[in-house]
């Protein structure tokens, strides 16, 4: 007699039906429940099962799970967080990188007074911007420093010039100490503005290396703020910029100190030969099921690129090496001619028209305008991509200068005016900061090879801070000459080139490891 439990088929459970000796089977992969019906010849019996079989690898609804995966919000991902701790330790530099650029906006006529040198506009725009020559020999020598060092060694090592040019400065009596000092700082500056990026994208796993690639700008604008907000008391207290210019040097030994205990990146660990250290550092950042994986695409660049840790100038006229180095240098010249230092300096003057008078206080206020963009930034990386975000990010920023530029060329009402320049201004910033700001610095170490990517990103920083240069030195001569009104057209008419130029020269590297970055780059 035969007896079989009753089933309830319903649209997931499709069966599969085997008869033994004799077989006819269905299956249908997408359900997840496969029925049995099995007849055992001896003695007769029936057998009805229903189970549910093993997912195959491809299908798994969790592989290469991205922030972007979530179901229903219910499921986060936190594959992150192994390495944020090191990240976070990385990116003080930036916000040493932030706090000396905001340090010196109040306290100059303080310290231009008290050294002997007030009056003066050129000596004061010296001491203001003399890191920018620091910074330049810095981005030159980081890459020689990486390959020889590793990134921990180096960080450790800039930090020497970064805690001694802030005590300097702080204790300066005479003009040439703090020039001195100031040049120091460059020096630390111009490295780790070139070795943090590389160090974010080769430790973080690869689907959040856009995440977590963020956290230096973040720096950057926290540094920003932090600096503004201290400099406040500097408008009353004359000697206070001894005072913050000491603090400087806080963050300084916080990041030696920090770096003893972060990790070093596991491809310049593997071509140092230290092939279990290497292993280590994948298996506990990105998981004990990436290691195989990373490790084999690591040899296969090492096959094609040389395992040697020292690489040449001259290998960056080589191809795809000429081309990212092209396309570096003119990312961050595009960065710079479409005028967000200019932008940032007339920005307390359009507060002025509005009420607020400190020049401190507008600052901040464009200072938080800035971290609020690099918010955003940080949960749209890896969600929209870096191109997409970068040529946004331009257009935003075009179409804020032609609303400035409107709203100073053709007033119709003062007040109305005034809204419209503080409300382009507002844009114009926010705009940078979630794409022309921190996707420039990424996805140049993420389309360089391993080999070259601390001379590429060396070069590319150098072109930044050489035309950072130029037009802090040109822009108040073109605004006397032109006008403020045509200086911010041209601006615009800038930034929407540089999106032309992201939209048509780079290329998307969300998701995609290093390693598959330069394979594909290589193949071309």
């Amino acid at each position: 007699m035969l007896r079989a439990t009753p089933l309830l088929l319903t649209s997931k459970c499709h069966p599969i039906i085997s008869l033994y000796p004799t077989t006819i089977s269905r299956n249908t992969i997408k359900n997840p429940f496969s029925i049995s019906i099995s007849r055992s010849l001896p003695n007769n019996n029936f057998k009805i099962t229903c189970t549910k079989p093993e997912q195959p690898p491809d299908l798994d609804p969790h592989a290469n799970k991205t922030p972007d995966d979530e179901k229903g919000g219910k499921e986060v991902d936190f594959g992150w967080l192994p390495a944020f701790p090191h990240v976070l330790t990385a990116s003080m530099s930036n916000f040493l990188f932030g706090y000396h650029i905001g340090v010196m906006n109040g306290p100059i006529v303080s310290i231009a007074k008290e050294l002997g040198f007030e009056g003066n506009s050129f000596l004061e725009g010296l001491v203001v911007s003399i890191f920018i020559g620091g910074a330049f020999i810095g981005s030159i020598s980081c890459g020689y420093l990486l390959d020889k060092l590793g990134c921990r060694r180096t960080f450790q090592l800039v930090t020497i010039p970064l805690v001694l040019g802030a005590i300097v400065s702080a204790q300066a009596h005479s003009l040439d100490e703090i020039l001195f000092g100031r040049f120091l700082v460059g020096l630390g500056i111009g490295v780790n503005t070139v070795l943090v990026p590389i160090y974010i994208s080769e430790v973080a796993p690869t689907n959040f290396r856009g995440f977590l690639g963020t956290f230096s700008q973040i720096g950057t604008c926290l540094g920003i703020i932090v600096s503004l907000f201290l400099a406040i008391p500097s408008e009353s207290d004359p000697h206070w910029w001894r005072t913050i210019l000491y603090m400087a040097s806080a963050p300084g030994i916080a990041l030696a100190l920090g770096m003893q205990f972060a990790v070093d990146s596991p491809r310049w660990l593997w071509k140092a030969g230290r092939v279990d250290d290497a292993r280590g550092v994948i298996r506990n950042l990105w998981g004990p099921s990436k290691v195989d994986q990373a490790i084999e695409e690591i040899q296969s660049v090492i096959r094609n690129d040389g395992a040697d840790l020292d690489s040449s100038w001259l290998d960056l006229f080589e191809e795809p090496h000429f081309r990212v180095a092209s396309i570096g240098g003119a990312l961050f010249i595009l960065q710079q001619l479409a005028g967000i230092n200019g932008v940032l300096y007339f920005s307390s003057l359009t507060f002025q028209d509005v009420g607020i008078t400190s020049s401190a206080l507008a600052s901040l206020f464009i200072g938080l305008t800035n971290f609020a963009g690099a918010l955003c930034a940080l949960s749209l990386m890896d969600k929209q991509g870096r191109q997409v975000l970068l040529i946004g990010s331009y257009l935003g920023m075009a179409m804020s200068m032609f609303v400035t530029v409107g709203a100073i060329s053709f007033p119709v009402d003062s007040e109305i005016s005034s809204n419209l320049s503080i409300l382009g201004t507002i844009m114009y910033i926010f705009s940078f900061a979630v794409g022309a700001g921190p996707v420039t610095g990424l996805i140049i170490p993420e389309l360089s090879s391993s080999r070259t990517r601390g001379k590429i990103m060396g070069f590319s920083f150098s072109v930044h801070w050489v035309f950072n240069f130029l037009v802090g030195l040109f822009f108040l001569e073109l605004v006397e000459k032109f006008g403020l009104g045509p200086v911010y057209a041209g601006f615009g008419g800038v930034s929407l080139v540089a999106a032309a130029f992201a939209y048509y020269f780079t290329v998307e590297t969300k998701g995609r490891s290093l390693e598959e970055i330069e394979m594909s780059l290589r193949n071309k």
